[in-house]
């Protein structure tokens, strides 16, 4: 750039235009630059994912209420109710409920889907994923075909008691 300090003519005044036009230019390159790479560079796979809304559980006696921490030393605690079971007991306890409720309603003939109980499982939110894992793996080990997730609703939700 270029700075005029005057001409013949006597008027002395330093030009204090400054020329944009080049500036003008390299941002609209960079734009079109832009424009034509942003959609190269963005891959998606088109998935339809589920509309989820908040249902509350309706609990049955027969269900089994399992909550999942860490303790102070890393390892995972899993409760059965309020009682703390390792995994063997854990899978000793599931396979004789299921026994007990399939001997209750005379045989596994008698049973639907909607009749077995349902596992649910409470997760403190810093356990690691390994823990929930496997209480579930534990759990469908044992023969239990639902396993659920006890969550919060989200803030500000209706929630309807039951």
């Amino acid at each position: 750039m270029a700075m005029s300090v005057g001409s013949d003519g006597g008027d002395e005044k330093p030009m204090s235009d400054i020329n944009t036009t080049p500036l003008v230019d390299v941002m609209l390159v960079l734009l079109i630059i832009f424009l034509i790479a942003v959609p190269v560079v963005v891959q998606t796979v088109d998935l339809k994912l589920p509309k989820v809304a908040f249902e509350p559980t309706t609990t049955k006696p027969e269900n089994v209420s399992l909550s999942v921490t860490s303790a102070d030393d890393g390892s995972c605690a899993v409760y059965w109710n309020m009682t703390k079971v390792n995994s063997e007991d854990l899978l000793n306890r599931a396979v004789a409920k299921l026994e007990a409720d399939v001997k209750k309603a005379g045989g596994v003939e008698n049973l639907t889907p909607e009749d077995l109980p349902e596992v649910h499982i409470r997760g403190d939110i810093n356990v690691p994923y390994r823990c929930i894992g496997g209480t579930i793996y534990t759990m469908q080990r044992a023969g239990f075909p639902k396993v659920g997730f006890i969550s919060e609703p989200e803030p500000g939700q209706n929630v309807q008691r039951l």
